[in-house]
Parts: C-alpha cells; sequence; structure tokens
C-alpha cells in the first residue's frame, strides 16, 4: 500500500466533506416555500453527516501517523438558489466525493481491511445520498432516473 497516497487521498475527502457541510449549510439558507422545513433539515443532516464524515477522515490520517489538512474543498458560489440547481450541485458534489472514495477502495484493497471497510460505508452511503438527491430531482410518480444523475453516473 502507498501510505503517502493513501493519506493524499484521506486528506481530499477530509477536505471534500468539509466542504460539503459548509455547502449543506449555506444551501439550507436559501431555502424558501411551502417545502422549506422538511428541506431545511434534510440539509442541515447532510452537513451534520459531513462533519463526522471530516471527523472520521482526520481521525484515520492521524491513525497512520500523519498531518489531516487545514484546507476545505471547493466552495464556488454560484448564486443560484433555484432548488433544482441546488440539487444539480449537491448531486455533482457527491459524485465527486464518491469517486474519492472509490479511489481510496482501489488504493487499500488488500492491504487494509480498517481502510478498505470504511471506503466500502462511505461509498455505500455517498451512493444513498446520491439516490435521494436524484430522487428529489424526478417529477412525482416518475420512476425513472433523472437526466441529470444519468449524465454523472
Amino acid at each position: 500500500m502507498d501510505q503517502k497516497k493513501v493519506i493524499d487521498l484521506l486528506n481530499r475527502i477530509l477536505e471534500a466533506e468539509l466542504a460539503g457541510a459548509v455547502r449543506y449549510t449555506h444551501y439550507s439558507f436559501m431555502v424558501f416555500g411551502y417545502n422549506r422545513i422538511p428541506i431545511v433539515s434534510w440539509m442541515r443532516s447532510q452537513a451534520a453527516e459531513g462533519m463526522a464524515h471530516a471527523n472520521k477522515a482526520g481521525e484515520l490520517i492521524t491513525h497512520l501517523g500523519a498531518h489531516p489538512s487545514l484546507g476545505i474543498g471547493s466552495l464556488l458560489e454560484t448564486h443560484q438558489h433555484d432548488m433544482r440547481q441546488i440539487l444539480l450541485e449537491a448531486l455533482e458534489m457527491e459524485h465527486k466525493t464518491l469517486a474519492l472514495y472509490q479511489d481510496l477502495l482501489k488504493e487499500v484493497q488488500d492491504h487494509s481491511v480498517l481502510l478498505e471497510e470504511y471506503a466500502r460505508e462511505a461509498i455505500v452511503q455517498e451512493s444513498m445520498h446520491i439516490g435521494e438527491v436524484d430522487k428529489m430531482l424526478r417529477k412525482p410518480g416518475d420512476i425513472t432516473i433523472s437526466p441529470e444523475a444519468q449524465d454523472l453516473q
């Protein structure tokens, strides 16, 4: 196992999860309309989960004897606060984070059960988030995957 590469991936995951927590928190401020309360609640739970994922990544970095990054992932402000646009941005962010966990799994597979299980669990969770966002992008009654989710698969 290339420990330097694993630590780099874990730091990138840490930064991505921190950015996700900030983004979901920001998005929660920008929700208006009849469905505000459940959507804000969902977004804030996503922010809290992002912080939990960041904590786990940081703990694994120090477990490996390295220094966690103090950086944060991309926080581009699009000023697009339409719910559909927010969800599309969230979907893109979730896909990028999923890719980091998939890269980590490839790097640690058959080398570290601890890191392998961590990556697998995170891949399941990120995949579930992608499914949730995709379902929110669909029109009521539409069972097929949204075109936006298909583009990002």
